[in-house]
């Protein structure tokens, strides 16, 4: 894991991070697209894809750093899947040794899981 990132003290950070926890709060997910557009970036192309890639990595590395599973798990493409940076990103986080599709995709989901668990919304009935 890198030291502090510049990135923690981002607007950018904030909103993407805000995205995904209301995105995980609601069971859903949120694409690359959407988080572009919250930010301001560019709906497509490489800049796009590298800032939101480099962004979704640093919620990811807080997210592990604080005992919850990568929250980036429900960023997807428009394909419906993640990146294949979110499968270099649990590498580097020690979460994903395998380089095998089923194991990714099995990593995947499970984390998915976890993170609908961890973000699920609670009513009370007042």
């Amino acid at each position: 894991m890198t030291q502090q990132n510049p990135d923690f003290e981002s607007v950018e950070y904030h909103l993407v991070y805000n995205e995904l926890i209301n995105a995980a709060r609601r069971r859903g997910i949120v694409t690359y697209q959407e988080l572009a557009h919250v930010v301001g970036l560019p709906l497509e192309g490489n800049y796009m894809g590298k800032r939101i890639g480099e962004l979704l990595g640093t919620v990811s590395e807080n997210e592990v750093r604080h005992n919850r599973p990568m929250l980036s798990a429900i960023a997807v493409t428009t394909g419906g899947r993640p990146g294949g940076g979110f499968f270099t990103w649990a590498r580097q986080l020690n979460l994903l040794q395998s380089e095998h599709k089923a194991d990714e995709e099995a990593f995947w989901e499970q984390q998915q899981k976890q993170i609908y668990a961890t973000w699920q919304q609670k009513f009370h009935k007042g």
